[in-house]
């Protein structure tokens, strides 16, 4: 009986005949006219081709590419083979070469721009900080650079968008309040190491310093004119408070851009805005004049100390002129005439005469009866 073949070619089976061929019984079957596979200490791979050789043999690049090229490596293709130099060497080291001398470039050299700084970190930690122009430091992973722009300043605006961020006032109002903040980095150790998210943290602070302070004001104050004390003192907190974080962050500035009432109450709130400007409208009107009245008063009060110093000077001459100045412009508003000649009626209609126009011809009866006009 035939034995089988073993698909992992032939193999010693140890009685002196190749595994797979059948088995000599002096008799009727004809030899096998094919040569029998080469011999070997052990199985052949299963991953190369039949005509490969010994099975022990690994796989080379060249080989997987002729596989490819040769459709399986049956020998029916061309193959494909890589090129080579012209010493007959391959190019691999060279390709090598290149890319490791590309790496070493990528990663040793930097370059800083002059409004930028680098942190040089050695496998995670603080190593040194380098400024701005080209710097040598060792390969990655060995060491690693990071850079940040430490003289540009950075503007936060809260909330971003057209998003609502109110906020409660000291006497128990809402207000809807966005701002800017504006800062940049001053030690740059201190920002890259010492708080993870950094930016966000600036954030928070100034959120946190803002509703601080708007707490402490009016709603009058915090729309109209506080609002520069309000943006001085948020600064002064958020910087007290980054310091003490060591964050390494400068605040620069804080704007105040839009404090609007809450849009479910914005007409109610209107409607007092218009009453609070008449009543200032009126305010100022009263202020108006009583300052005009008091000008009138100082100026009164001067002429009478010009006056008086006068008086003092003649006294009984001032005061005659006094008393004549009064009587003229008291009696120039009355009717009646008064006289205080002796042998003169003392009151006479003079004032109806005056008013009365006389006639054009006017007949007087004298003594001796005759008419004289």
């Amino acid at each position: 009986m035939a034995g089988k073949k073993s698909p992992w070619g032939a193999g010693d089976t140890g009685s002196g005949e190749p595994s797979g061929e059948p088995a000599g019984d002096g008799g009727d079957s004809a030899p096998d006219s094919t040569p029998p596979p080469p011999r070997g200490n052990g199985p052949r791979n299963p991953w190369l081709p039949p005509s490969s050789g010994d099975g022990r043999r690994g796989q080379t690049l060249e080989d997987l590419f002729k596989r490819r090229a040769g459709g399986g490596g049956g020998g029916n293709g061309p193959g494909f083979r890589l090129p080579q130099r012209p010493g007959g060497g391959s190019w691999v080291p060279v390709a090598i070469g290149l890319v490791v001398l590309l790496w070493l470039g990528a990663t040793m050299v930097h370059r800083v721009s002059p409004q930028e700084k680098g942190i040089v970190s050695t496998f995670g930690a603080y190593s040194h900080t380098i400024d701005s122009g080209v710097s040598l430091t060792l390969p990655w992973p060995i060491q690693s650079v990071t850079v940040e722009d430490v003289t540009s300043i950075r503007r936060d605006s809260i909330p971003e968008g057209d998003g609502e961020r109110l906020m409660l006032t000291g006497d128990q109002n809402l207000v809807d309040l966005t701002y800017l903040v504006r800062w940049n980095i001053k030690d740059l150790k201190l920002y890259t190491f010492q708080l993870a998210q950094p930016a966000e943290t600036v954030k928070e602070v100034a959120e946190a310093a803002m509703r601080q302070s708007i707490a402490e004001v009016t709603l009058n104050d915090a729309m109209g004119s506080g609002r520069a004390a309000i943006e001085a003192n948020v600064r002064e907190r958020m910087q007290r408070v980054l310091d003490a974080y060591r964050s390494g962050v400068k605040i620069q500035g804080v704007e105040i851009k839009k404090t609007d009432p809450p849009a479910k109450v914005v007409d109610a709130f209107k409607e007092v805005l218009a009453a609070q400007q008449d009543a200032q409208s009126d305010i100022n009107r009263a202020e108006a004049y009583a300052q005009q009245i008091t000008q009138r008063a100082q100026g009164e009060a001067t002429a009478f100390d010009k006056v008086y110093e006068q008086y003092k000077l003649a006294p009984e001459v001032t005061r005659r002129r006094m008393y004549y100045d009064t009587m003229e412009r008291v009696l120039s508003k009355t009717d009646k005439v008064i006289v205080e000649t002796p042998g003169v009626m003392s009151y006479l209609p003079l004032p109806g005469i005056r008013q009365t126009p006389p006639p054009a011809d006017t007949t007087v009866n004298g003594a001796n009866g005759g008419e004289r006009r």
